[in-house]
């Protein structure tokens, strides 16, 4: 009975160091996504390390050693050409392994990188109509000036949520004599033809 006892308490020992083994490399350890961009810091004291990059199906997309001596290793990866997704960051040494789960997504593109929306067309042969769609937020300066000198014919401001739609009709003028101006309120700007 107290070999039986004996034996017991050594197995429970030893389960409890592995246990915290295991919470030593997840303490050592840290994994984040940022957009698509995965880093993986390895603290000072974990030593000899392999990490593998695992996808939604997994099939390790990369996998290297690190050694870790005298201080922190960031290791970068760029997952820019792979689609968006949850992947799996295992990190394993030669006593332990941890698994990190990621989400990767795309950057949002910032609203000024969107192209002003804006589109006109001839009504009559005095007549010009113009469209503008999509505004993030109210107020396009409009101006209309001619073809041949740049001369400014027309400015006006039009603070409209969203979108609107305009004629505009000038006296003697063609529409192909003149051209339209646009900038709204983040700065972009489309020039239309007729």
């Amino acid at each position: 009975m107290k070999t039986l006892f004996t034996l017991a308490l050594a197995g429970a020992l030893s389960f409890s160091a592995f246990a915290n083994d295991n919470e030593d490399l997840m303490a050592l350890s840290d994994v984040n996504a940022n957009f698509k961009k995965i880093n993986v810091l390895l603290k000072e004291g974990v030593g000899d390390a392999k990490i593998a990059i695992i996808d939604q199906e997994g099939h390790r997309l990369h996998q290297r050693k690190v050694h870790v001596k005298g201080a922190d290793l960031m290791i970068p990866y760029n997952l820019d050409d792979m689609p968006c997704g949850t992947y799996q960051v295992m990190i394993s040494t030669e006593d332990e392994e941890v698994v990190y789960t990621v989400e990767t997504m795309e950057r949002p593109i910032p609203k000024e990188d969107y192209p002003l929306m804006a589109y006109g067309k001839m009504v009559d042969e005095n007549t010009v109509n113009l469209a503008v769609i999509g505004l993030f937020e109210p107020g396009v300066d409009v101006k209309i000036k001619t073809e041949k000198g740049n001369r400014l014919i027309h400015e006006e401001f039009i603070d409209q949520p969203e979108a609107f739609k305009k004629d505009f009709s000038f006296n003697g003028i063609s529409p192909d004599e003149i051209y339209i101006e646009l900038t709204d309120a983040l700065g972009r700007s489309r020039v239309i033809h007729f």
